[in-house]
């Protein structure tokens, strides 16, 4: 099973602390909100080239 933490990291210097996907700027409640706004895990990644299925999947399970 991977270790899909992995893939969020918290530092002070980005966004004020609060957990994001690794090497971006997007955080973690970006995702969700987006989500829970109706957008489709497929127009996330179409929106957002540099994210992948896995940083979902990250997103979801932390």
């Amino acid at each position: 099973m991977e270790n899909l933490t992995s893939y969020i990291s918290i530092s002070p210097e980005i966004r004020f602390g609060k957990p994001c996907i690794k090497g971006t700027r997007i955080a973690v409640t970006d995702i969700l909100q987006w989500m829970a706004s109706g957008m489709s895990r497929e127009e996330i990644l179409d929106d957002y080239p540099t994210l992948q299925d896995i940083h979902i999947r990250a997103v979801l399970s932390y």
